[in-house]
């Protein structure tokens, strides 16, 4: 049985318990974050504490987090479930103020939960093959860059993909590809440019992007940071998707056509062994 971490308090799962008033139930009135663990050590937390904050001032929360004591809870976390390689999932709710009212109080505390996760990440079957995606049209409110609990239609979406046999969704605005279900999308030109959206309300901040990005540059390979729309990733040499928990992972077919020669391309397989190494050096 895991031991999970409810307002300061570590407490077995099943005696873990909120209010049915918690805002984050309600109205969805709450951000979150999902750090990954690799040989027992927290990989680009700061990075994650750095945009939980800034999720939190986006959203008005009247609410600063001691990352110093989440820090402090996440090792300890690690510890009391004897996490070598996992996820952490942190999320801050506006709270409970005792009953249901779409009106925010200011004097509210939130809540705060945090759980852990075994899971492989290095040894992942779906980075070995790679992702075939579906497209669909990006239907979400227009602040994606704020890491709400509002997850609803990601859900839907890859149980939608699942059910036909595909491993994910990418979301397309505007004849566009934004990003994907709960990753940033990445193709690579024919001549080697990785291309990426840039960074805007209609996509998601990642940590990992930023720190994909940064290897991509130390191997100084191309960059732009660009639109890009279906046809084009269906013409890429290579495409890939990155995220907290996947790292970088390949995509090998979009919309039944297969990228490139159909398998795991070599950008994406050294984006991936460079961003662990890395990553492994730098974890807390």
């Amino acid at each position: 049985m895991r031991t999970v971490y409810v307002n300061g308090e570590f407490l077995p799962e099943t005696e873990a318990k909120i209010s049915i008033f918690d805002r984050s139930f309600l109205f969805a009135d709450g951000v979150y974050e999902v750090t990954s663990v690799l040989d027992g050590k927290l990989i680009d937390f700061m990075g994650h504490m750095k945009r939980l904050e800034r999720s939190l001032k986006e959203l008005k929360f009247d609410f600063k987090p001691d990352i110093d004591q989440l820090l402090e809870a996440h090792r300890e976390l690690v510890k009391l479930n004897d996490i070598t390689e996992g996820l952490i999932y942190l999320q801050v709710s506006r709270g409970s103020a005792g009953d249901r009212d779409f009106a925010i109080s200011k004097t509210t505390p939130p809540t705060i939960v945090m759980f852990t996760q075994s899971k492989s990440l290095i040894n992942s079957p779906l980075a070995e093959r790679g992702q075939k995606i579906m497209t669909f049209p990006d239907i979400r409110w227009r602040r994606s860059d704020i890491k709400t609990v509002q997850l609803l239609y990601a859900s839907l979406l890859k149980t939608d993909v699942a059910a036909q046999g595909k491993d994910d969704a990418w979301m397309v605005l505007d004849g566009y590809i934004t990003e994907g279900s709960s990753n940033n999308a990445y193709i690579v030109t024919k001549d080697g440019t990785i291309v990426t959206r840039e960074l805007s309300t209609d996509i998601l901040h990642g940590i990992t992007r930023a720190s994909v990005l940064k290897c991509a540059e130390e191997l100084q390979l191309k960059v732009e940071e660009r639109h890009f729309t279906v046809e084009e990733a269906q013409n890429a040499a290579e495409a890939f998707s990155t995220s907290a928990s996947a790292f970088v992972c390949p995509v090998v077919e979009i919309d039944d056509k297969p990228i490139g020669d159909g398998v795991p391309g070599p950008v994406a397989k050294r984006l991936r062994e460079i961003y662990i190494d890395a990553n492994r050096k730098m974890a807390l």
